[in-house]
């Protein structure tokens, strides 16, 4: 009986429709539409049907085993329909469960004890066993975190008290993390599947090509144009990898790199896009609620560290072209810019909606999502793209496609507030804190250094929103108890966390754009941490040097910005080994060392702005060097 169960294609087509009901709620919920209608729905009653939905969809669309099965097994039924019970339970009973909390112990636990193990058995079948160890390592604790010895000693609870907070507080798995992927993540997913099913997707990536496709190395440059540009929006290093890399990795393959620069660049580009504003992966909509800060301070401050990490990729894929004298793309390939912008510009305007109603009427993120999805569609009807107008079923083909790509994220961020609930409760975060401001006390670069390891190891596998919520939960406060602004930690974690995409021995975005290029894994995450280095090395300058987040008066971050651009061009020249000609290794050895003066932060220490001088100097030493070294072999 147990290995009875019903035909998977009734699971197949019942999939999109929980999908589409997810999308649906939470259009529902950023248009205010029970306000409309004179009804008081709390948002986690809209939460509690979002997480039903996503596990009945989990169990009824993904296997418990890597076997392949025609059925879905009788158990995965029965838990299919447990968890979307339980789920419309708490969307109908939260009122009366918050309110009463301690009155209605057993009812609570009942909740916790139902939903809570359907939570970690579907995060162990969308995300996989590493996440799911993580979740029980935290669960344990705050079970037994009496018995931890030393600073980390906590709160232990009772199984019944733990379980019921854990499963109805809004401090835990119906918190900030479900509040902002259902209200605001959800919503710009469905604006990236409108651009997607209306074809614009496709006009930026013609664009791409029409602008950089000339230079050499051009469909290097393209990848990282077009993957930077939807990893934005895509909320996930790895689903980015997965969907452009498709068509980037083998037209960098088609122009000369080889399979494993191909793999490392698109997994860079991708990694990258998370900390782009003004999406930033929805992180960005995350740090403004955590830390009750304008969102559009948080765009300024992380504008210029993104737009370095790209600059110093884009020159290494240049580089890379000429050391390994990779053509252009073949002119036939090549539309004129004016033809595609006359296509597709109207593709522009959802993006100026978007930035018009954030930065100029301050609309909340789910807002300006909903204006911006809606301005898609209108263009999309009005004007059309290659002849073609969005239809109906492409509209609900992006409702339906949002909802299948949010419910694995819907998951990560249930078990993000499981995590973040144990905390609180036990109150591991005073602990953890005190024990890195110890280790640090004496050194800040050296509690920097810590906090980047413990982000890595905490951000292995996750999108974007759940690693930000992590680290920046357990790993942030200490660099504000040691005087690092809370933007500067809260983007220092979140950089470091996303490294752990491209960061062996886990780097599941390299290993993902590996097996599309046919490459060894390893290989491509190693040439992938040498193509990022500028994301390693960052995150310490901005935490120095406040005017490369655009802070402090105009003569210091005029000096921060153009210091910093030009150490990273000569440190990118460096790396890459090319300038003019070939560079022997003592020359990139010496612009690296000048380009690493350069970005010395202004702040750092006594003498940092004549450290500076002196790696400008030599990086231009060098450069006049090798330039009149090559114009002579030339000659010869």
């Amino acid at each position: 009986m147990l290995n009875s169960g019903i035909s998977r294609k009734y699971g197949d087509r019942i999939g999109p429709y929980l999908g589409s009901a997810i999308t649906l709620i939470s259009l529902g919920l950023a248009g205010d539409i029970p306000f409309h209608f004179g009804l008081t729905i709390l948002t986690q009653q809209f939460l509690g049907a979002v997480l039903g939905l996503g596990i009945a969809a989990v169990y009824l669309t993904r296997r418990a085993t890597k076997k392949q099965t025609d059925t879905i097994p009788f158990y995965d039924v029965v838990f299919a329909i447990i968890g979307m019970a339980a789920g419309l339970y708490v969307a109908a009973r939260y009122p009366v469960l918050s309110g009463e909390f301690f009155f209605r112990k057993t009812e609570t636990f009942l909740v916790g004890l139902v939903l809570i193990p359907l939570v970690v058995e579907a995060l162990r079948r969308t995300a996989g066993l590493g996440l799911v160890v993580i979740v029980l390592t935290f669960l344990l604790y705050g079970l037994f975190a009496d018995l931890v010895p030393g600073q980390l000693n906590g709160r232990a609870q009772s199984f019944p008290r733990l379980l019921s907070y854990l499963g109805t507080d809004l401090n835990a798995m119906f918190g900030l993390p479900l509040v902002i992927i259902t209200g605001v993540v959800v919503l710009f997913i469905f604006f990236g599947q409108l651009l997607l099913h209306s074809g614009g997707s496709e006009w930026f990536t013609e664009l791409a090509i029409a602008t950089t496709g000339r230079s050499r190395g051009g469909s290097a440059k393209i990848a990282v144009v077009a993957s930077g540009l939807f990893g934005s929006i895509s909320g996930s290093a790895v689903s980015n990898v997965a969907s452009t890399g498709v068509l980037t990795i083998p037209l960098m393959r088609r122009g000369g790199y080889s399979a494993t620069s191909a793999g490392a660049f698109e997994a860079v580009a991708s990694t990258g896009g998370q900390v782009m504003p003004p999406i930033m992966g929805a992180a960005a909509f995350l740090m403004s609620e955590r830390l009750d800060i304008a969102y559009s301070e948080i765009v300024v401050a992380a504008l210029l560290p993104a737009i370095l990490y790209y600059v110093a990729v884009f020159i290494q894929a240049d580089v890379e072209a000429a050391r390994k004298n990779i053509p252009p793309i073949p002119e036939d390939q090549i539309r004129k810019l004016w033809t595609v912008l006359k296509e597709g510009w109207h593709f522009t305007l959802p993006f100026a909606v978007l930035i018009f109603a954030l930065f100029v009427m301050n609309k909340r993120p789910d807002t300006a999502a909903l204006w911006a999805a809606g301005t898609i569609i209108l263009v999309s009807f009005i004007f059309g793209y290659k002849g073609k107008r969005i239809s109906i079923k492409q509209i609900t083909d992006s409702i339906t496609g949002a909802g299948r790509v949010s419910i694995d994220i819907i998951i990560i961020g249930a078990m993000a507030g499981l995590i973040i609930g144990v905390i609180e409760i036990s109150g591991l975060s005073f602990g953890l804190t005190f024990i890195l401001v110890q280790l640090g006390q004496g050194s800040l670069i050296l509690l920097l250094m810590l906090t980047a390891v413990v982000s890595i190891i905490l951000g292995m596998g996750m999108p974007t929103t759940a690693i930000y919520l992590i680290v920046a939960t357990l790993a942030a406060p200490p660099l504000r108890q040691l005087g690092v602004s809370p933007i500067a930690a809260d983007l220092f974690v979140l950089y470091y966390g996303l490294l752990s995409m491209i960061t062996p021995p886990v780097a599941i975005a390299a290993f993902t754009a590996a097996n599309i290029a046919g490459a060894r894994p390893m290989l491509v995450a190693a040439k992938a941490v040498q193509y990022g280095w500028p994301a390693f090395a960052m995150p310490f300058l901005f935490v120095f040097d406040p005017g490369l987040l655009l802070q402090g008066d105009v003569v210091s971050i005029l000096i921060s910005v153009v210091a910093a651009a030009i150490g990273v061009w000569v440190i990118s020249l460096g790396v890459g080994g090319y300038f003019s000609r070939s560079l022997p290794l003592l020359p990139r050895a010496l612009l690296i060392v000048g380009g690493i003066g350069l970005l010395m932060p202004a702040g750092g220490f006594e003498n940092a702005p004549l450290v500076k001088v002196v790696g400008l100097a030599l990086a231009v030493a060098v450069l006049l060097y090798e330039r009149r070294a090559a114009r002579a072999a030339q000659s010869a």
